[in-house]
């Protein structure tokens, strides 16, 4: 059984791993149906050797996905817990190429106290094979406080009694 973790429970630096994925000619294809979008440098590779790449590279938007919180360690934690997805950002920085095997990774690196929630705000990065960040990011969630106990409960009375004082 997992336990659920609440806005409160998350540290600055805690760090969360979705399984390593490498990209095949099948991503690509599967994307392109998903999305529409058809544009050569994922597709063709006489145009994509014209490129400054030299050959055909992975959409941007297939990279960001494997970011996804649910498809992460983070995921069970918050089942109970998680309110909204309420913003992302991506900066791509290398390109990936078919055969590369991508780890996403998240790390808390922001945590915003509201009212009955708090903003957790995650930085997001994707490694190659070789170690290099080919994106980086930000997700930002809102995420349920602990529930807070009665005044009874909290002193031992339970059922909703007034404690006893002696």
């Amino acid at each position: 059984m997992t336990t659920t973790k609440y806005f409160e429970d998350f540290h600055l630096g805690d760090t969360f791993h979705s399984p390593a994925t490498t990209v095949t000619e099948a991503h690509f294809l599967y994307f392109a149906r998903m999305t529409g979008d058809k544009h050569p440098l994922h597709y063709d590779d006489a145009y994509a050797k014209t490129t400054r790449f030299g050959q055909r590279v992975t959409h941007g938007l297939l990279v960001t996905a494997l970011t996804a919180v649910g498809a992460s360690t983070l995921s069970p934690l918050l089942e109970e817990s998680l309110v909204a997805f309420v913003e992302q950002s991506s900066r791509f920085l290398k390109p990936v190429l078919i055969g590369d095997t991508l780890r996403p990774e998240l790390e808390v690196t922001a945590l915003v106290p509201k009212t009955a929630v708090g903003l957790l705000r995650l930085t997001t990065r994707v490694k190659n094979q070789r170690g290099e960040t080919v994106l980086e990011g930000m997700h930002a969630y809102l995420v349920k406080k602990r529930p807070r106990t009665s005044a009874a409960e909290d002193a031992g009375g339970g059922g909703g009694e007034a404690p006893v004082r002696l």
